[in-house]
């Protein structure tokens, strides 16, 4: 039996989870402009609120929470997608890095 990738392990969780009012896989054509070309997020997640902290959440997935694991690339656009998410929304939404459902409630629980 083959394994799961990480992005379809972290859908099953979200279509189980009750704190998870919606939830959708950002379309390719989604991208955020950065100083180091476009940057493509994989979820918007929207919480029930008052169970979370943070009721609107951008995530990007990826195997591992190691920032050393990634390509220097991309923790630049991490990087830049987190400042844009920060300064756009006025706190409204998050935008992290996660490799699991359990990381981003992690996260987002109060």
């Amino acid at each position: 039996m083959a394994e799961k990738s990480v992005e379809r392990q972290f859908a099953e969780s979200l279509d189980v989870a009750d704190e998870v009012v919606v939830y959708a896989k950002l379309p390719r054509g989604f991208y955020i402009p950065t100083p180091v070309g476009h940057y493509s997020p994989d979820w918007a997640i929207v919480f029930h609120e008052g169970r979370v902290k943070h009721i609107y959440f951008v995530a990007e997935t990826k195997g591992s929470m190691e920032s050393m694991s990634l390509r220097p690339i991309e923790r630049a656009k991490i990087a830049c997608a987190k400042k844009l998410f920060s300064r756009l929304s006025d706190g409204l939404v998050t935008y992290d890095h996660v490799d699991s459902y359990q990381a981003l409630l992690n996260k987002v629980l109060r």
